[in-house]
């Protein structure tokens, strides 16, 4: 009668999956065997079932898939897990036992001490343990299996006590990777740390698999307890040993917390030491200048324009370098930015080598200078050299922000458009589609900046993304709620004012947007610009004020977290209230973590609260 019922029951369930079962037939019946797809299909079935937690009916169907092929380990597994989940020790133990006589696979002990454990049998398990170890010392190599196995059962100690043994009894093998990760699962910390920066440096080639789980634990360790740990750790191995691997390893682990400075300085000491070249010195530049840490960028540059003699490395440097100077210039230090620019292009020449000073020179000139024309006809004159697709999209996307400057709506997204469609499927071609959708809107061609917009707004670039979606809402709920286009028109022409940086007069028409369109979509957009404006003036308090009225009236729209994050910004750096900064980052972490300044926000809140590192 049982077996009846099992065959009606995995009938059914294999009507309903397109699929025939097996079963064990009636004394004196006939063998039929599974199909590969019908294996297959009761092996997805049994796993749902087993996923679900209905063991009753997974079991039935992996003795069954078990009996098929008797060899696997997978259905094996599987069976006695089944078993175990309805505390069916008894046949969990035969089942063991006999593939135990079968195989005298020794892991089958670790699989049979622990059906005891679960049983509260500690003493047999114990035994059992005991003898799969004795296994690893009959033969070493065994060690793979007990091990996994024991790692398999979270049986932590016993795994690590098997990597020892293994280990020991075969010193050419190394489990330290191994061990290490047990360690941490154990809670010791110290010891993990240990067996890893051991392990990555008898075997540098795995470094970076070693980086990888270090960096799992620092980003998970909320009380920096474990990055104070392996500060400690590395710093031990530099003072013992003067090999760079030490120097190397301990800047990494600045670079994790964002300690540039400190990374800086194992730069600095592995360079005297060995300075074959600045590669890994001017990327740690590069890093710095995306994380906007400009006293840091600086002190690496001028430390590479001291010590280099190659050309190519020192245009990049003095390029950036003066990159830093006209961002913090004011008029006054015009005329020995200007100078200072002439004088590197009269050093290096003009050619293709020197095509981004000559860009930076043409942008200073146009944007600060206001000599519009002498920055066109350099950039024109750049077009003439033999330049790779790359300087030359970028010598376009130049000229055509100095043709949207000067007004010249048409010309510019002929030039956007041309690199569009050059680099389409690149970064800058992305850039270049944003600056193009933007000039529609500059010149009040809505309808097609909108639909442009649409589009970048998927970009893959987090920042254009990010960028093409303001527009998008702006330009959709601004159009809803006026369909005439009354204020977005007037919104559009003091934004390009301000992109011409006519800060004045567009200061004055943001703010008659705000009498004239008062309580209407626009206003939230207008305080974040007028925000803006004042803070690239240094007005900080003025731009605070501004800040604050859309978190005091705006707090459900789009421009909440900008408001947050810059007014903290301003707290921390300019006007030194730091409780007030904390007070903002935190609500930017409880309340906008979809916000692209999120990771920066928690970041700047750990150092206002005292975190000794990131």
């Amino acid at each position: 009668m049982r077996v009846f019922i099992k065959i009606i029951f995995l009938m059914f369930f294999g009507a309903v999956f397109s699929q025939t079962f097996t079963v064990t037939p009636p004394p004196g019946g006939k063998s039929q065997e599974q199909q590969p797809q019908q294996r297959i299909g009761n092996e997805y079935l049994a796993q749902n079932y087993y996923d679900r937690g209905e063991f009753d009916k997974a079991v039935i169907i992996y003795e069954e898939l078990l009996r098929v092929q008797p060899n696997s380990n997978q259905y094996f597994q599987k069976l006695i897990g089944c078993y175990q989940q309805l505390k069916n020790y008894e046949k969990a133990e035969n089942a063991i036992k006999s593939k135990l006589d079968r195989t005298k696979q020794p892991q089958l002990y670790v699989e049979l001490g622990y059906n005891y454990q679960l049983q509260n049998q500690l003493d047999k398990a114990q035994k059992n343990y005991t003898i799969a170890l004795q296994k690893i010392n009959e033969n070493p190599n065994y060690v793979y299996a007990v091990a996994r196995e024991f790692e398999n059962k979270v049986l932590v100690q016993q795994a690590i006590d098997a990597y020892s043994l293994g280990q020991k009894l075969n010193p050419e093998i190394n489990f330290d990777y191994q061990t290490a990760l047990l360690q941490g699962q154990l809670g010791k910390f110290d010891l993990m740390i240990d067996a890893l920066l051991d392990y990555a440096y008898k075997f540098p080639n795995n470094l970076l698999l070693v980086q990888n789980q270090l960096n799992r634990f620092l980003i998970e360790d909320h009380s920096k307890s474990f990055a104070e740990q392996l500060r400690k750790a590395l710093l031990i191995r530099t003072q013992k040993n003067q090999d760079l691997f030490w120097n190397e390893f301990m800047s990494w682990f600045f670079v994790q917390q964002k300690e540039y400075a400190k990374a800086f300085i194992q730069e600095k000491a592995i360079y005297r030491r060995n300075p074959d070249n600045f590669n890994n010195i001017l990327a740690l530049a590069h890093l710095v200048a995306q994380e906007n840490e400009k006293d840091t960028q600086r002190e690496i540059l001028e430390f590479v324009l001291e010590n280099s003699q190659q050309t190519d490395i020192l245009i990049d440097v003095n390029y950036a370098l003066l990159k830093l100077d006209i961002e913090n210039a004011t008029p006054s230090d015009y005329p020995v930015i200007s100078q200072k620019t002439d004088q590197l292009l009269q050093q290096y020449g003009t050619s293709a080598n020197t095509v981004q000073l000559q860009i930076l020179k043409a942008h200073f000139e146009a944007f600060y200078l206001k000599k519009i024309e002498e920055a066109r006809i350099g950039l024109t004159n750049a077009l003439a050299f033999s330049l790779n697709p790359y300087q030359r999209a970028e010598v376009k996307l130049e000229l055509a922000d100095i043709l949207l400057l000067n007004e010249k709506f048409n010309q510019a997204i002929i030039y956007y458009a041309q690199v569009e469609e050059e680099l389409a499927n690149d970064a800058i071609g992305h850039q270049s589609s944003l600056k193009m959708a933007k000039a529609s809107y500059y010149k009040g061609d809505f309808t097609w900046a909108q639909q442009q917009f649409k589009v970048l707004k998927s970009s893959t670039s987090q920042l254009i993304a990010n960028d093409a979606l303001q527009m998008f809402l702006l330009i959709s709920d601004n159009t809803v709620e006026d369909s005439t286009q009354v204020a977005l028109k007037k919104f559009a022409h003091a934004d390009f004012l301000s992109y011409q940086n006519k800060n004045t007069e567009a200061l004055e028409q943001f703010k008659r947007i705000l009498m004239e369109h008062k309580g209407e979509g626009i206003e939230d957009e207008a305080l974040l610009e007028i925000g803006k404006i004042y803070e690239r003036q240094g007005n900080w308090q003025e731009a605070l004020t501004y800040y604050q009225q859309i978190i005091d009236r705006f707090s459900e729209d789009i421009y909440i977290d900008e408001a947050l994050f810059f007014s903290a910004e301003i707290y921390r750096k300019n006007t030194q209230e730091i409780e007030k900064a904390k007070s903002l980052y935190e609500k930017i972490l409880f309340n906008h973590q979809d916000s692209i300044y999120f990771v920066e926000a928690r970041n700047n809140f750990r150092k206002l609260r005292g975190d000794t590192h990131l």
